[in-house]
Parts: C-alpha cells; sequence; structure tokens
C-alpha cells in the first residue's frame, strides 16, 4: 500500500527492488498525492498499481481488478535497480526532426519505466509524439507531470483539439478517452474500451495510420496484444516501425504480439530505442 504505517509505500518498494527484486502492485488512493506516489513507485519499477475503491464502487469490482493485476504481475520480469544499462543522454541541440512527422508509442505494464529511459533520451526539439500508456484514470496527470520534470521535451496530459507541435509530448488521459490523431490535432474520444482498454494503443496507433503524415511507431512492454493490430496497419501505411525486445520488457506481451504479426521492423532493448527513434524521425541533411 501506497500509505502505511512506520514505513511508507516508497520507502518499502525501496528496500524490496534493492534486496530482493520481485513484482510488486501498489495500491493507492486515488488522490493527488496518492498519484504522485504512485507514479514514483511505478518508475522504481513497480510492475502496476490499482485505484483504492471510491463512494459508488462496488468491492467485487475493485478486488477483481486487483486480483487479476497481481496474476499479471506474477508473469512479469523484474530486474534489481541498476541492471540496465543507463539511457543514453540527450543529443545534441542541433537535432531537427522532420517536418509534420508524427511519432506514436504504445505501452502498458512496466511502460512507466520504460517510457521514461526513452523520453531522457530525448532533445528538447522532438519529434510530436503521442503516447498511449495503461493507467489507471487518476494517475495519467501526475505522470505527465513527472516525466515534464525529467525530460527536456514539453509534456502534457492530451486534452482535446490540442495542436501537435515538435518538442512537445502527449500523454492520453488514463481510463477516460482513446487518444487519437485528427490532422495535425489531437482528439479525444469516448468510444467503447478496445482490447479491454481505454485508451487503447490500436485506436492510437489506427488514427496515425490515417493521418497521412510522415510517421513511426513504437511497442513497449505490456501484457496483451493491445497495438499489435494497429502496429501493422501503420507498417502497412508506410510507417517505420519499432518494438522493445524481450529481454528488456518487464512483460513481453505487447511487443511480442505485434512482431510475430510482421508489424515491427526492428526489436531493441530500451536503452537503444531512443536513439533509433531519432534517427527515423531525423529531418534529411540540408
Amino acid at each position: 500500500d501506497v500509505e502505511m504505517p512506520n514505513m511508507n509505500g516508497l520507502e518499502f518498494l525501496e528496500k524490496i527492488m534493492r534486496l530482493r527484486p520481485m513484482p510488486v502492485v501498489m495500491v493507492s488512493t486515488l488522490t493527488q498525492a496518492g498519484a504522485d506516489v504512485t507514479v514514483a513507485a511505478l518508475a522504481m519499477g513497480a510492475v502496476d498499481a490499482v485505484g483504492k475503491p471510491v463512494d459508488g464502487t462496488p468491492a467485487t469490482v475493485a478486488f477483481a481488478e486487483l486480483a487479476q493485476k497481481v496474476k499479471d504481475a506474477a508473469s512479469s520480469q523484474v530486474r534489481a535497480r541498476g541492471d540496465a544499462p543507463a539511457a543514453p543522454s540527450t543529443p545534441a541541440g542541433d537535432y531537427r526532426p522532420a517536418p509534420d512527422h508524427i511519432l506514436a508509442i504504445g505501452a502498458s505494464t512496466g511502460g512507466v519505466e520504460a517510457l521514461l529511459t526513452v523520453l531522457r533520451g530525448f532533445p528538447e526539439q522532438c519529434p510530436a509524439t503521442v503516447i498511449t500508456q495503461h493507467m489507471p484514470a487518476a494517475f495519467t496527470a501526475s505522470f505527465a507531470a513527472r516525466l515534464d520534470r525529467m525530460c527536456a521535451p514539453h509534456v502534457t496530459e492530451a486534452e482535446n483539439g490540442a495542436p501537435l507541435r515538435p518538442g512537445h509530448v502527449y500523454v492520453a488521459p488514463g481510463g477516460v478517452a482513446h487518444l487519437e490523431v485528427s490532422g495535425s490535432r489531437c482528439r479525444l474520444t469516448d468510444g467503447e474500451p478496445v482490447n479491454g482498454h481505454r485508451p487503447s494503443v490500436d485506436v492510437l496507433f489506427d488514427s496515425v495510420a490515417r493521418a497521412g503524415r510522415p510517421m513511426t511507431g513504437v511497442i513497449l512492454t505490456g501484457m496483451g496484444r493491445d497495438g499489435a493490430q494497429g502496429l501493422l496497419t501503420m507498417r502497412q501505411a508506410g510507417a517505420r516501425t519499432l518494438g522493445q525486445d524481450e529481454a528488456s520488457c518487464v512483460v513481453y506481451g505487447m511487443p511480442r504480439a505485434a512482431f510475430e504479426i510482421g508489424a515491427v521492423e526492428r526489436q531493441l532493448p530500451i536503452h537503444r530505442l531512443a536513439p533509433a527513434i531519432l534517427e527515423l524521425c531525423a529531418a534529411s541533411p540540408a
């Protein structure tokens, strides 16, 4: 639990991950303070998080969600802190993304840490980037704010109609709406869950494939198949595509599904993805 007597959840998690790494699911109140601590825990290596039931939520629904996340976490691979190679340093300031290029990234279980690794390798003037990360509704604003503090580009929770601009990263609001690309803007839609998720990575990737712009798609660690078919649609529409490799994934589910159907051009360890992405999205030399 994020809130425990004598030792808070972050201190406990730090000791677990240092002394005896194991899959951890954090349980948190759906408050701003709870969200901030939970996102910090996910960045430290917790596998997933679940919110405590609020008034009106049947306890059976909350317990079923917790039970499923514990089962999913049990099949994840967790490494000791410091096992993974350090992320590459941010590129020099002369990097320029190709005009109108869109970068779309999808992630789920283990994605908070993976996305932090990737985005910390981006320069301030990165490609316009849209992200769908499976996460409880109350946590994505805090997640975007944490990324914004720790990375060179400007990171925000996506808003309907927000213009897609280089140097900006847009994170889909968790549990509230699907994030899509419409022309040169973000669009939030309240459709039914897809592959059991809202927001869905497939919905994001499908919309990028229809946008008619230069594009790159990336699929990171996560449980299930969400994003695999959408990434294939992107590749068939001319996108360059990358996937996180099995060895560096917390859960090699989504990237495996995408790779097996031919949606992924290359699989790379997480610490090599940022430079590979930037190369694919770079402007041609003058």
